[in-house]
């Protein structure tokens, strides 16, 4: 099968290359998938995207008069593609679900660690030379109390680290994980009454329409005094605005995001000669008590082989015509 690799990193290649083993004719390009470059995709039977990429209506309708049949993920996100519009121009779009729910948790953990201890600013106070250790004063995470938005694989590995830290773990989600509630004591609770009560709050939940600034004006405003927020899952889950008025009155002490809500076109790319023109992200970048990472939490060995491999096998499974279980286009 021909495949263009869309967005393709200079790091995930010999992932690539090691699971795919010659089986399909892979071609990389490094720019995203969008409408302007779409074209590119002429005379692929496939294509591969990632989390950054732009699969709108109009790219998909262009794909199709291009004649590739299969879309195929490098992301557990899917809220880039039009869904409907390829299911309807017969277009199989596939995902990687689980490539490691340990490497995002545990950058939601070192997030939460580093604001938390200050390590950022320790680490640059001794780069020169200065070692006073004032306004650097942190907190037990033991005996804190720890909302999980979003129990599902990221959340429950997220909720072992935190249970073994010493924390009380409050839990919200559509279905509730029987596991956490036995072994690790999670409470299940409305997202409001989380956010009154805990003292640190992390978000696991996908981006759709019902999660789309789940965490909004209204309820920071109800947030526990000096709580600190992570987010590893989905930019737009936090209304932006929100919650740097929330930095600005002291309601949220700490914010520690890997994903932004206008990420798109940011980041994956070197701007540092570049003029920044986002005010939103230039106001959180200038913040101390905010910590960002671009996006960056999926960026493990271990992930990066399970997204080649799962992405080669969704190739294969097309090729093959087999019944593929990471299809999102199935009736």
């Amino acid at each position: 099968m021909k495949v263009l690799v869309y967005s393709a990193k200079d790091f995930e290649i010999p992932y690539l290359e090691k699971g795919n083993s010659r089986k399909h004719q892979l071609t990389y390009v490094k720019e995203a998938l969008s409408s302007k470059t779409a074209m590119k995709a002429v005379g692929y039977d496939a294509v591969s995207i990632f989390s950054a990429d732009d699969c709108n209506f109009m790219v998909v309708e262009k794909l199709k008069s291009f004649h590739v049949k299969y879309i195929a993920l490098r992301s557990t996100g899917y809220d880039n593609v039009n869904l409907r519009a390829a299911k309807r121009l017969d277009i199989q779009v596939a995902n990687v679900p689980a490539y490691s729910p340990y490497a995002i948790a545990e950058q939601a953990a070192a997030l939460l660690l580093a604001l938390n201890r200050k390590l950022i600013i320790s680490n640059e106070r001794v780069k020169h030379f200065n070692f006073d250790i004032n306004n650097l004063i942190g907190f037990d995470l033991n005996g804190k109390t720890v909302g999980v938005i979003g129990t599902g694989r990221t959340g429950t590995i997220m909720s072992k680290i935190m249970y073994g830290f010493g924390c009380k773990l409050l839990g919200y989600d559509i279905e509730e994980n029987h596991t956490l509630i036995n072994d690790y004591n999670m409470e299940y609770l409305p997202l409001k009454t989380i956010c009154k009560t805990a003292d640190i709050v992390s978000l696991h939940v996908p981006l759709n329409e019902n999660t789309h600034y789940l965490i909004n004006e209204d309820l920071i405003e109800d947030m526990k005094p000096g709580m600190i927020i992570i987010n590893t899952a989905r930019g737009a889950v936090l209304d932006t605005k929100a919650v740097i008025k929330g930095l600005e009155n002291k309601t949220i002490s700490a914010l520690g995001i890997d994903v932004y809500e206008n990420e798109h076109g940011l980041f994956f790319k070197d701007l540092s000669q570049e003029i920044p023109t986002d005010d939103l992200f230039i106001k959180l970048n200038a913040m101390p008590n905010v910590l960002i990472t671009g996006h960056h939490a999926f960026l493990t060995k271990e992930a990066l082989t399970n997204i080649a491999d799962t992405t080669i096998y969704n190739l294969d499974c097309w090729e093959e015509g087999q019944k593929n279980e990471n299809e999102l286009t199935l009736s």
